[in-house]
């Protein structure tokens, strides 16, 4: 896959935004590696990286402060839609998040929102049960000391 053109799409709210800022670090069938700045700074949040991992359905970011300091990981649980046809790809945010404090503390959040989707017919039961699925998966690397293996891909 060459470098696709990258999309945010979100269920809550209902929004799908170019990514025309992140820029691709590197690129292959199962990683995509970017850099990026905020697209809506917050008080600590300034800029990051991302790994997505095309196939296990999320992506973990590397959050950090203005001056370079980690403020936290975010682990967003998501689904692809690869188009070919003119190169672009859009990843669906699926909701439920993982966050991992430079303690190491470990926050799951966003979990309402899957029901919330749910009852609105944002989602179906297919999606979340692929979400929940995969946020199992993420836990499971997490909680078994292995998340190195997702941070060593992100600089």
């Amino acid at each position: 896959m060459a470098n696709p053109i990258l999309y945010r799409r979100r269920i809550i709210p209902e929004e799908c935004v170019l990514l025309k800022d992140d820029i691709i670090l590197s690129c292959d069938e199962e990683h995509i590696v970017t850099s990026w700045h905020a697209l809506h700074p917050k008080k600590d949040l300034h800029h990051g990286s991302s790994c997505y991992f095309l196939k296990e359905g999320f992506k973990v970011s590397k959050f950090c402060r203005e001056n370079g300091s980690l403020l936290y990981w975010y682990c967003d649980i998501v689904d692809y839609d690869f188009h070919p046809y003119d190169n672009h790809l859009i990843v669906t945010d699926l909701l439920a998040d993982v966050i991992i404090y430079p303690d190491g503390f470990v926050k799951v959040v966003d979990l309402d929102e899957l029901v919330t989707a749910l009852d609105a017919r944002s989602i179906d039961i297919n999606t979340l049960k692929s979400s929940l699925v995969r946020l199992d998966k993420l836990l499971k690397i997490i909680y078994s000391g292995k998340f190195d293996s997702l941070q060593k891909y992100i600089p």
